[in-house]
Order: structure tokens, then sequence, then C-alpha cells
């Protein structure tokens, strides 16, 4: 489940071989002949220049970026649920790591521009913190606005193209208050009820929609990309099947499925609503590429595999259980959206119509990180069981047949597997034609830069793989720019270019911002950090753990 950390999520249910190295070429060659072979091998594998993210066109081009979230880096900012969520008594509720000042993303916004510019990437995801432009109900910020304005106009000037998520994981405490999260007085002022309530999830909808509409009227002479939720059936998990997030609510761990799909239809809803707003709101061609705005979402994109007693399965119940799993995580909303169908009950069928969603997709953005092991229940060793689907999760040895042991990730609990990224794309490609794909989020939480520029290396060789078989995938987008809070997992998980000493709060280029910022000025992976850092054997391994810290 991507950095939501499916091991962290377990203890919240039960409370209720070698680095690569470089390829010897064989005999020595004159250095003209090396530098002849070696920009002939660029310019086979170069990634041409960015072009739009939809049309016909944009399929042509490719873009380098880097991504955040403003929750996960933000300071100075007590109104969001996380906040209220995680910080410790009696400020706040004390579920889980707490979020504090973030790595003052926020305040250090406009020196954090200069990092990206370092990068050479062409493009910068990030969010926009609903909570921080609305502390309160149609009470708006305008010096908050305008902050973000400022920011938008020194990515421009650096010849940075935005890309602004108006929706990730977080809401302001009104939205739905993870302290009163029965809301027994109705919705109100200071607390809607949130996406499951009957009278409140027609209000949240309104309130998304009027959001969104905002931002794109403030900031739509400047950007023309927009996400308007981030990963959602991700964040339904969290959220609203086990409650291991605001608002708190455990509705499938409970068996209250009605009550999950009422927040699920909600949530798509407010996709449906925002993608309206934008376009509405949005009249400017900010970059001049023929669009003026194209609105797309994230979703899991991870690598599912059946399994069974310690061993990849082929048993049709596994297999059956497999597709179960990855139907409802990575692609029931975007099937809904592709349909204009929802499923209601959870079955796997979409029986119930929406033809007003079909089509208010214009671009997607999947999302990968893991390699995931699903069984129907009653192997052993048992991995996670997630109630309703009727399915075990596992992400490490003993349930899951690890591919390398290198491929292990510590502080997150699941494997990596780069090379599958092709094999996720390849299915999105086939069940979605015509549907523009981007890679929005991508990367490896470790303490070691060179790991981490290894797993680059090979995602960006595995997109170049599908490019070639005539997929249309038209970027990638690192996660993340610099180390930040991972929610569960707190401060612990690093997946940053930048490392962030939080007690400083100073960031420092990892090897793999100079790997990084490399390619993406060559526009190629040369044959010299392919040698180093690519193929498909072991990473180098993960080092020890440094002495716990700030």
């Amino acid at each position: 489940m991507k950095r939501i950390l499916l091991p962290a999520l377990a203890v919240a249910l039960a409370a209720t071989t070698a680095p690569a190295v470089a390829v010897d070429a064989g005999a020595p060659r004159t250095a003209r002949a090396a530098a002849t072979d070696e920009a002939a091998a660029g310019k086979r594998n170069a990634f041409p220049r960015i072009g739009p993210l939809t049309g016909p066109a944009g399929k042509k081009g490719f873009r380098f970026g880097v991504a955040s979230s403003a929750t996960q880096i933000e300071d100075r900012n007590p109104n969001t649920d996380w906040y209220k969520w995680t910080a410790p008594a009696p400020e706040g509720m004390g579920k889980s790591p707490f979020v504090g000042e973030g790595v003052k993303g926020y305040t250090k916004a406009l020196e954090d521009v200069r990092l990206i510019d370092d990068l050479n990437v062409d493009a910068y995801r990030f969010g926009v913190e609903w909570a921080r432009i609305e502390p309160k109900r149609n009470v708006i910020d305008r010096a908050a606005l305008d902050h973000y304005r400022k920011q938008l106009d020194a990515l421009a000037a650096r010849g940075i193209r935005p890309m602004i998520t108006v929706h990730h994981f977080a809401n302001p405490v009104w939205v739905d208050d993870p302290a009163d999260n029965a809301c027994a007085n109705g919705p109100g002022d200071a607390n809607l009820c949130g996406l499951d309530h009957p009278q409140g999830g027609p209000l949240v909808v309104k309130e998304m929609a009027e959001f969104a509409g905002l931002l794109a009227r403030a900031f739509g002479d400047r950007v023309d990309e927009w996400v308007t939720v981030n990963e959602p059936m991700v964040y339904m998990t969290l959220s609203h099947s086990f409650g291991a997030g605001p608002p708190g609510k455990a509705s499938l761990l409970q068996g209250d499925v009605p009550r999950f799909t009422a927040a699920q239809r909600t949530y798509v809803q407010a996709h449906v609503a925002m993608y309206e707003a934008i376009k509405a709101g949005d009249q400017v061609d900010a970059d001049r590429d023929g669009a003026a705005s194209s609105v797309g979402l994230t979703t899991g994109a991870q690598e599912y595999v059946p399994v069974r007693n310690g061993r990849l399965s082929d048993d049709p119940k596994d297999v059956a259980a497999r597709d179960r799993y990855r139907q409802f995580v990575d692609y029931s909303v975007v099937d809904s959206l592709w349909q204009g169908k929802f499923d209601k009950d959870l079955d796997g069928t979409m029986d119930e119509a929406h033809p007003e969603w079909k089509g208010k997709l214009d671009w997607l953005g999947p999302q990968s990180y893991s390699r995931t092991g699903v069984s129907a229940p009653g192997g052993d060793p048992a991995g996670i069981l997630y109630p309703v689907l009727n399915v075990e999760v596992c992400l490490a040895a003993p349930s899951l047949p690890l591919l390398d042991s290198t491929y292990f990730v510590p502080t997150m609990g699941y494997e990596t597997n780069p090379q599958g990224l092709s094999t996720v794309l390849r299915e999105f490609g086939e069940r979605y034609p015509g549907l523009p794909l981007v890679v929005t989020e991508s990367g490896m939480a470790t303490e070691s830069g060179t790991r981490r520029a290894e797993h680059l290396v090979r995602a960006l060789d595995e997109i170049q793989r599908v490019r070639a078989e005539g997929v249309d995938v038209r970027g990638y987008y690192h996660w993340s720019l610099m180390d930040n809070f991972e929610w569960l997992g707190g401060y612990t998980p690093r997946f940053g270019l930048y490392r962030v000493d939080r007690s400083t709060m100073e960031r420092t280029p990892t090897e793999a911002a100079t790997v990084y910022a490399r390619i993406a000025a060559q526009r190629a992976v040369s044959p010299a950090d392919r040698a180093r850092y690519g193929g498909t054997g072991p990473l180098t391994p993960e080092p020890p753990a440094p002495p716990a810290g700030p």
C-alpha cells in the first residue's frame, strides 16, 4: 500500500547480495571511439523534450519531474486533520507520529525552488494545502494564496512546469473532525461530518469543488496541469477502511460496507465536481501547449502476485484473490470514471450507473512502489487479513517469497521491484487505451543515495522500454524532492533526493540527486550511469540504521 505502511496498519488492527558495479567493456578503446559509442547509445536511449500532458502531440514528449505533498513537507499548519490527529495531547489526539513542523516546506518554499532547478527537471508536482487556504469554512486566507502564487512565479522564472495536487490525503479539520467522527450534532460549519455522512457528504463535495475552482481561477494563468485526488483508494483504506488515519473511521473493519461505499462514491463525485470546476475556472493556456487545463488523478500501481505457503501460487483461488485486491485498490475509481459505473457492494461488479462520471479524466498517474503478495485466506504463514474482500495481503518473507534480499525496504516493511514498473505500465496501457499515463510518483526509502540512484535508473529504463513498445507514458516524477513526513511512518523513512536534517532543516543533495540532475540534463541515461546503477541484479544493500535522532 505504498507509503501508508501495511505493517504499521497491521499493528493498528492488532490493537482493535552485492551492489551494482561498473562493467568492464573489454579491450581498451581510443577516447574518440568511446565518446562516439556513448553518444550513439545516448541518442538511441534519449528521452524527448517535454510535451503536452494530453492530446496526440504529447505522446512524442516526456517530462522529468519531482514530487512532494503539502501536508508532508509544510510547517505552520495546525488546521489540518493530520496535525490534530498526530499532535500529542492536550493539543491533539496523539494517534501516530507527530507531523509537527514538517520540513519547513512552507517557510522555505522559495529556497526549495532553487533545489528543484539544480536537478535540471522539467516539472514539479506539489500540493496546495486546503486547510491553509480555508482554515475555517468559507474563510479564505488571501496571504496564503499569495504565498503559493509567489512559488509558482519562482518556478516559472526557472522554466519549471507546475502540477498542482488539490487533495492529497489531508483535510481542514472542519471537513470531518477526527475528534468528533461520530458527528452526533450533524453537519455544521465546525464539522461537515465527512464523505460518508448522508447530509454532510454532498456538502463536502460542494466545498471541494469550490476549493478547486478557487485555485483554478487564482492560478490558471500559471498552471495548466492538475491532480484532483491522490491515490483515492489508499486514502479510503487509511481513513475509512481501518481508521488508521484521520478521520479514524473503520467501516470495513466493522463490516459496514454501505457506509464505506457511501464514502467512496462521494469521493468519486468529488473528483468529478473538481474536474468540472477546474475546467470552468482555468481558461488560460499558461504553457501555450494547446490545452488550458489537463485534469487527472493518481492511482496505486503496485505489482501484485498470488502467493500461498511462502511460494508463488497458481491456485485459482489465490489468483482470484490477487485480482480482487488489485481491482479494489488500483482500478476501482479509474474504472468508475472510464465506464461511468460504480460497484456499490464491493463484489467486483459495476452495478450502479453514473453516466455523468464517464470520461471525466484527461490523464492518469500510476504510482508504483512495492511488490505485494495476495492470497485467499488460509495460507501458512498468513498475511494481513483484508476484511470484506476476503483476501490476505503480505509484503515480506516468509509469506511473500522475495525476488532478492536487497530489494527489501526495511523502513517501509515491503519489497520493491524497479523492474516491475514496466509490467504495471503495460497493464494500465492495455486497460485504458487512449488515456495518457504519467508516473506521478515512484521512489525508494533508503539511507543510501547509491541505492536510491539504482532504483531511479532502473525505473527510467523500464519506462523507456514500454515507451518503445508503444505504451503512452509521458513522464516520470520522482518521489520525493526531499525527506518528509511519511504518514504512519513519521520521519523515519527517507525518500528524498535531498536529505533533510530536521534539527536544522538543512537540505543536502544525495548521490541520487546528482545522478538525476545528470540524466535530466542529458535527457538520457548514459552508458556509464547504466553500467553503474542499472541492470536487473541486486541493489546496493541497505546500510545499518543510524542512531535515533530528530
